[in-house]
């Protein structure tokens, strides 16, 4: 590994102070399109490090709490503010550490902003309605009282957009914050929360700690002064999330894998169909709790679209996300990229026809990262590893089947219930598909990935706790109904 002086370090953010961690220990974060190239290095933290971050915020939430939800909007918008001044920075700290395509990376901090705002507007929103007594001389109503201390675990696939769409509606709703970032992209989250410090939020409002999952990701579960947990990552993680949250009495919010498919009806338009399969399943390269990752095709249809997807799936050029040309990025680490080429190996052993793809790219200085070809596999069952599991990478299990009612009952024969979309020109299979879908999130006409930022976002069955995030919604999770009587 090659690095220079030049790397810069980065410090933890506890009680509105930048700090070393007290372990003296620093990770270097590596370029997924280059892995002799270091992006910066990040602070390898200890249980004292979140104890501090934890008593900051435990100290803030009072006087947070008591500012008028307008006061605490006008903070995030100042956030948004110099976010959008820096979007440029922050993106390509995102493509270096994270590997998706400068692009991608530009539109995710974009949309940071767009939630920043969003919820600063929340401020002004009613939080409680009027009820009527049965005293006449009575008045009840409910108000929200904030969960207090927030901790926030996020993985790196959208190392902007999931941080913020956790801490802004936690903040807006009065709550204080511990994040705890992957420590993939831990950099991107340093630049992330520069944002919230140079805005000029409360010391303690807002606090960082980088390190391990087994020490500050478990941490913050245990942690007795942590008010609530949310957590965006895999299911396995996921539900010790859960467990240790429930065993203490805290409150969780869980958003965990997905194994998302597109239904291709026999009246579908094939050209956007398979545009928005590749999009959904292969942008990111793949790495998206939303990815379509299942491409369930009618018959009467399944040659024509395997034809058409195979040539679109030919032109994609995989590279650094930094270059103009490049549409896939690398996985975003040797571990991933090790997984990913596991599962190609469990489809080939299990059966499935391997129709395109499936190696490690290593021609033309691509061997220096970590780099993947969009793999396509037919005949696949149901039974398959490759059908049941969430790959997180670049591959698509195309499933030929008879009829519209078994496509659904394929698509909902998994575990996971995060997102499905069709692509059919009849009322009548969207309606069906609507009623029968066993998804949090249902798309017509529409690729798998992505969900508007003012609407609800969760998964059904495995995918969730149950909760959702995003708009409105997120209020439920992070505050509590108080219900008020007042007798004069």
């Amino acid at each position: 590994m090659t690095t220079t002086s030049a790397v810069k370090t980065y410090l933890n953010y506890i009680d509105g102070t930048w700090t070393n961690s007290c372990s003296d220990k620093t990770y270097g974060s590596i370029n997924p399109a280059n892995k002799h190239e270091i992006v910066g290095y990040i602070q390898v933290s200890s249980q004292k490090d979140l104890d501090g971050a934890v008593k900051a915020a435990k100290n803030a939430k009072k006087a947070w709490r008591k500012l008028s939800g307008a006061a605490r909007g006008e903070f995030l918008y100042k956030v948004a503010d110099i976010m959008e001044k820096r979007i440029e920075d922050i993106s390509q700290t995102m493509t270096r550490e994270m590997g998706k395509t400068l692009p991608e990376a530009k539109g995710e901090t974009a949309r940071g902003v767009a939630i920043l705002r969003y919820y600063a507007g929340e401020g002004m929103r009613k939080i409680g309605d009027l009820i009527p007594s049965t005293d006449s001389e009575a008045l009840m109503f409910t108000t929200r009282a904030p969960l207090g201390v927030v901790g926030v675990i996020t993985p790196w696939n959208f190392p902007v957009a999931i941080p913020i769409w956790k801490m802004a509606p936690a903040l807006i709703y009065g709550n204080t914050v511990v994040l705890k970032p992957a420590q993939e992209t831990s950099v991107t989250a340093v630049k992330v929360i520069e944002c919230f410090h140079d805005a000029g939020l409360p010391k303690g409002v807002v606090n960082l700690v980088t390190g391990s999952g087994s020490v500050i990701g478990q941490g913050l579960i245990h942690h007795k002064d942590i008010n609530g947990i949310t957590f965006t990552g895999s299911d396995q993680v996921g539900k010790k999330v859960g467990e240790g949250a429930f065993a203490r009495g805290a409150k969780y919010q869980l958003e965990m894998g997905g194994k998302n498919p597109v239904i291709v009806a026999a009246d579908a338009d094939l050209d956007l169909a398979v545009e928005a399969t590749i999009s959904g399943g292969l942008r990111s390269t793949g790495q998206k709790c939303t990815a379509t990752s299942r491409v369930i095709v009618l018959s009467e249809v399944y040659d024509e679209f395997k034809q058409k997807l195979i040539e679109k799936v030919k032109e994609i050029k995989a590279g650094n996300g930094l270059e103009n040309d490049t549409w896939m990025g690398p996985c975003a680490s040797e571990s991933q990229l090790n997984s990913v080429l596991s599962y190609i190996e469990k489809g080939i052993s299990e059966g499935a026809t391997l129709l395109y793809g499936g190696k490690r790219l290593t021609d033309n200085g691509l061997d220096h990262g970590f780099y993947i070809e969009p793999t396509v596999f037919e005949n696949v069952s149901p039974s398959m590893t490759i059908f049941q599991e969430e790959i997180f990478g670049p591959v698509l299990a195309l499933i030929k089947v008879d009829s519209l009612e078994t496509a659904v009952e394929v698509a909902n024969d998994v575990k996971f219930g995060l997102s499905a979309s069709i692509f059919t020109r009849n009322i009548g299979n969207m309606l069906s598909f609507i009623e029968d879908m066993e998804a949090g999130l249902v798309r017509i006409n529409a690729e798998s990935a992505g969900v508007e930022l003012q609407a609800p976002f969760g998964g059904m069955k495995q995918s969730s706790s149950h909760s959702r995030e995003q708009g409105q919604a997120a209020i439920e999770f992070f505050t509590s109904i108080k219900t008020v009587f007042v007798k004069a």
